[in-house]
């Protein structure tokens, strides 16, 4: 039975979850939920996720909820095909590993997610941004950046020479804010630029973008 990915295909974290599967060569079905419309919302949805959030996947009937637990399920279980050391073994490298899931956890998501909710989930609702709370999380996350672009400056990626779900993590907003909102953040931060380039022109990122 193929994964089964329920949401929809242009859900931030649904993109994630498909990036993942691209990366460890898991066959994935896309089974469309219509959030603009709250189907998420359905008791019949809640059923298998009670928070009415998308994703959740149904892999022969294994039901997982919240994206990174998906992706470490899918990262571990598929540990011997496709992009290899998305989650390190070697109990250093997984220290490291969780450090960098905790940088991008405390550091980056929330302000990224507060600037997307503002300008575009608001916008689908019929809202208007609350424009000072942008600029405070704007002022915020470039203070995060100058950070990145220290540990960046001495080590590839976030855990240390090689990418990880750490990394990936960062694609879904980090897209919304640096390219479809375009906020300059990167020019200034080398190191964050050269990291963002290699990570968002990987083939399974691009292969999902274009899917949506």
């Amino acid at each position: 039975m193929v994964l089964k990915i329920h949401g929809h295909a242009v859900a931030p974290l649904v993109r994630l979850v498909a990036e993942v599967c691209q990366e460890k060569e898991v066959p994935y079905e896309l089974v469309n939920v219509e959030v603009y419309k709250g189907e998420q919302k359905t008791p019949a949805f809640r059923e298998f996720q009670p928070f009415g959030q998308v994703p959740y996947i149904d892999d022969d009937g294994f039901i997982l909820y919240e994206s990174k637990a998906i992706c470490r399920y899918i990262a571990k279980k598929y540990a011997s095909q496709g992009t290899p050391g998305l989650v390190p073994h070697d109990p250093k490298a997984e220290a490291l590993f969780e450090q960098a899931v905790s940088i991008e956890t405390s550091n980056f998501y929330p302000f990224a997610l507060g600037i997307a909710t503002e300008k575009i989930i608001k916008k689908h609702r019929g809202l208007e941004p609350d424009e000072a709370r942008v600029s405070v999380l704007l002022n915020t996350l470039n203070t995060k950046l100058d950070a990145y672009e220290v540990i960046l400056g001495k080590q590839a990626y976030l855990a240390g020479g090689n990418i990880t779900l750490a990394d990936l993590f960062h694609l879904p907003y980090g897209t919304i804010v640096f390219e479809e909102l375009a906020y300059d953040m990167l020019e200034s931060r080398p190191n964050v630029a050269r990291w963002w380039k290699e990570i968002t022109s990987r083939p399974s990122w691009l292969a999902v973008k274009a899917k949506a």
